[in-house]
């Protein structure tokens, strides 16, 4: 889970909150961060699939981007990704990969669009932590003329999830209650007789319903502490953020896509709709029609071991002694109560139920394709 120098780490606006709540902290991705609380990553999991789990997301990339109306804003942002931005209504969000120009993955991110007609031509981005320079670089690099790229650096961003999430958040922000999954709308959070301003998406990385909050850095801590003092919401630390997401069958930016990866080898061909298919104007096009066309050479597929030891990244995948894949996720599963493990496999290995050896120390232990996600998704309609 670390990743990084303790060096020179930046902190987020809750950095002093972890601590005080005796939170143990790692490097990752840049940033001093908890990976658990005394609860434990076992009871923190638990905790967020029973009720609510308070996630500091702050470290992870957010941005503006913004032109004179949607339609060119949109279209500016579709020549980067092979979603649909300007089919985008307001108040909506949607998930989102930025292309290389031979249908890599630069990165994974979440797109929304104002609810607000007054923000019409603006468009918020949340981009992964370890990847947010380049993508800005990258993204500042292609916008044509008349629109702009503006990382918001001020605001944090928390997560609640969990089944009790969106009626804990609506005790402070009757909004929240109204969204329905992936939409999202300016707010107020209301504590102590403060309101503060802040922008709310009905989303999450768990496979639980809930939601995330972006808010200025000022405000976050108020904000943390007011969801914490509900006797449903626990704080969760990266430990637990990674089990529920590995059990949601979620990919994470770095172990199971990167630039070499393309979407439909990831799994997630379904980010790009029919009629931008059929215009075939993205990045990467013509690998990615190809690989929809014909199959790719390999797949992202669920993977269940045999037995309760877990599998980690790098392992090696064999069908008869030869090598056809390797683990890119892999870890306890709490709510399936095994081991559980995501990884890419020669297509011709890639069915439900395929028969696979983990090479373990040198020594191959048995294990099958599985369908994902492990943990049925609980998103609100």
């Amino acid at each position: 889970m670390a990743d990084g120098s303790s060096h020179d780490l930046k902190t987020t606006p809750l950095h002093s909150l972890h601590v005080e709540l005796g939170a143990k902290m790692v490097p990752f991705a840049g940033y001093d961060m908890p990976v658990q609380y005394p609860l434990g990553v076992l009871g923190e999991h638990n905790h967020t699939r029973a009720k609510a789990g308070l996630f500091d997301v702050s470290h992870m990339g957010q941005a503006f981007l913004e032109g004179p109306d949607h339609e060119t804003t949109a279209r500016a942002l579709e020549a980067l990704v092979p979603g649909d931005m300007r089919g985008l209504a307001r108040g909506q969000q949607r998930y989102t990969v930025l292309l290389t120009d031979d249908g890599g993955i630069i990165d994974d991110l979440m797109v929304a669009r104002s609810a607000s007609a007054d923000d019409d031509g603006r468009l918020f981005l949340v981009v992964n932590a370890s990847r947010k320079d380049v993508d800005y670089a990258h993204i500042a690099s292609c916008l044509p003329q008349g629109v702009t790229l503006a990382p918001a650096t001020e605001r944090a961003l928390l997560a609640l999830q969990g089944p009790a999430a969106v009626e804990v958040m609506a005790r402070h922000c009757p909004q929240a209650a109204d969204l329905t999954f992936m939409s999202a709308t300016s707010a107020e959070f209301v504590v102590g007789g403060q309101s503060i301003d802040c922008h709310v998406s009905r989303s999450g990385y768990t496979g639980e319903d809930g939601v995330e909050i972006s808010v200025p850095a000022a405000h976050a801590q108020t904000m943390a502490r007011a969801l914490l003092a509900h006797d449903e919401v626990e704080p969760i630390g990266l430990g637990a953020r990674d089990s529920l997401r590995l059990e949601a069958g979620l990919c994470l930016y770095g172990n199971d896509i990167d630039e070499t990866t393309s979407p439909v080898e990831a799994s997630i061909a379904w980010v790009i709709p029919k009629h931008r298919r059929v215009a075939g104007d993205f990045p990467g096009a013509e690998r990615i029609l190809r690989e929809l066309a014909d199959g790719p050479s390999r797949k992202r597929v669920g993977i269940l071991p045999d037995g309760k030891a877990p599998a980690r990244g790098h392992t090696e995948i064999q069908v008869a002694g030869a090598a056809v894949g390797e683990i890119t996720s892999g870890g306890f599963g709490p709510t399936t109560d095994g081991p559980v493990a995501m990884g890419y496999v020669a297509l011709a290995h890639a069915k439900v139920g395929t028969s696979l050896d983990l090479i373990v120390r040198g020594k191959p232990r048995t294990a099958h394709v599985a369908r994902l996600p492990f943990a049925p998704h609980r998103y609100a309609k």
